[in-house]
């Protein structure tokens, strides 16, 4: 006899399951990334914004643009496609996405977002922005006809990205232009740039475009369109400042640097060096600076100032001196290593004649060092001896058998990561403090530091005496 079956349960049962299935929680809205969502385009013409690629911009950090934690909150498919205009530097921005809604972190305002990014350069409509290549097309000859033309010269090779295939041959008339920023027009060119400046250098703030100590020093590069006209296209500046100098003298310090990306890595940054390198020593200023240098940056103005230094005959018997020195035997077994610095009068000689400042000249000094070794494996371990004693000496103000600052790490229940205290001891006085485990690493950190350090050099070196060598032969 087969079982008899209840329907009405099975009915009801089947009704509140699918009635249990849906009630429940949305998913929490975990937010994206604005560089997963955001595409910039840096464009120079009509023909440009319709082309299906161009050249990207590559932002060093958008989540600071949006509120909270960075993230862009409330929406399905996003995706925001803006387009830069390298004529007049107004900027667009296109908005799509499948669906919006409040998942529990809110809707991110993207309009207000990008008013934060853009500012007066962001306008409303594609074809707004289409129109301003050709209102704006003489936005930058305009505005550069009150500056002061200080150099020209012709570069030769590739402008745009090979690697998306729309880079192509060119020879360009390059002129560098000075602005004083308290000028009206020099604060409205900077006020576009803003976005840009933002946008790709690292932890940037805008400068003062009211205080007329600011000097801008743009690189204008003039090409003819295909109706024979000459367009001027900005394609870097650095923005300067003129600090007073007791009693009758300045100061100049670099603050920011751009190259607009498509002619990064072309010789223009070093162009722009060479310009202020000219304006410091022509105007006989007390030094020339930089505040707070990028690794990159720094590397090529090393290099820059390494090829000044190497034809600058007041200090090349010094140079000799110290790379004597250590030819002479194995300082590293030596209890109290030189630190071979130069003397007080050739770091005055090259600040007089150079604008080279002592701090970025000591830089370029081990560099010369390294150089005049011709190294080899025999000199290396005391070269490499002399740079550990200037890396610890920097870094914690001690040298061996000398006296100098300890920085000892302390208990605490505030953050035992950031916690230490620092005091001077006199030469060889022993000290009460102990050291806890973590000076092993300390120890490997200040030997990373050095290895990084020789290697910075070791690469330097090579690529001036590339250049030198690369000279002579075209000299020949």
């Amino acid at each position: 006899m087969g079982q008899k079956q209840n329907h009405q349960f099975d009915s009801d049962l089947t009704k509140e399951t699918n009635k249990r299935r849906r009630v429940g929680f949305s998913a929490v809205d975990s937010g994206v990334e604005p560089k997963d969502c955001i595409k910039i385009f840096l464009v120079s013409s009509k023909e440009e914004f319709h082309a299906p690629e161009n050249f990207v911009l590559d932002p060093v950090d958008l989540s600071i643009f949006f509120d909270d934690d960075g993230k862009i909150y409330g929406y399905e498919g996003l995706k925001i496609t803006i387009w830069v205009s390298s004529v007049s530097f107004h900027a667009y921005g296109d908005i799509t996405f499948q669906s919006s809604s409040d998942r529990g972190k809110g809707v991110t305002d993207l309009k207000s977002a990008l008013q934060r990014i853009f500012a007066e350069t962001l306008v409303m409509s594609k074809d707004e922005f289409l129109q301003t290549f050709s209102s704006d097309k003489d936005f930058i000859r305009t505005t550069i006809s009150s500056g002061e033309v200080l150099k020209h010269k012709v570069f030769s090779g590739y402008i745009g990205d090979s690697n998306n295939g729309l880079a192509k041959s060119a020879t360009s008339d390059v002129e560098a232009v000075r602005m004083v920023v308290g000028d009206m027009a020099a604060g409205h060119l900077y006020s576009r740039l803003i976005p840009l400046v933002f946008l790709l250098v690292d932890g940037s703030s805008p400068i003062d475009v009211t205080d007329p100590c600011w000097e801008l020093y743009l690189i204008i590069r003039k090409e003819t369109d295909l109706q024979g006209e000459v367009q001027y296209r900005l394609i870097g500046f650095t923005a300067v400042y003129r600090f007073y100098h007791y009693p009758d003298s300045s100061r100049l310090r670099l603050s920011q640097i751009l190259v607009l990306p498509p002619y990064q890595h072309k010789g223009y940054g070093r162009y722009i060096l060479e310009v202020l390198n000219e304006v410091a020593i022509s105007e006989n200023v007390f030094d020339f600076t930089v505040e707070e240098p990028l690794d990159h940056f720094q590397h090529i103005r090393t290099c820059v100032n390494t090829l000044r230094l190497l034809s600058f005959n007041p200090i090349q018997h010094s140079v000799k001196v110290a790379v004597s020195l250590l030819k002479q035997g194995k300082l590293s077994k030596k209890t109290n290593n030189p630190r071979l610095t130069p003397p007080p009068s050739v770091v005055e000689d090259v600040r007089k004649s150079l604008k080279i400042n002592k701090k970025h000249f000591l830089q370029c000094w081990e560099v010369l060092i390294y150089i005049g070794l011709n190294p080899s494996d025999k000199h290396m371990d005391d070269f490499v001896s002399i740079i550990s004693n200037r890396v610890k000496y920097d870094i914690i103000g001690k040298d061996s058998g000398t006296s100098g600052k300890q920085l000892i790490e302390v208990p605490s229940d505030f953050d035992p990561e950031t916690s230490f205290v620092m005091f001077r001891s006199e030469a060889n006085e022993s000290s009460t403090v102990q050291m806890d485990d973590n000076q092993t690493n300390q120890e490997e950190q200040l030997e990373k530091l050095v290895q990084e350090r020789v290697k910075e050099i070791q690469l330097i070196a090579e690529k001036v005496t590339l250049h030198l060598k690369s000279s002579n032969a075209s000299v020949n």
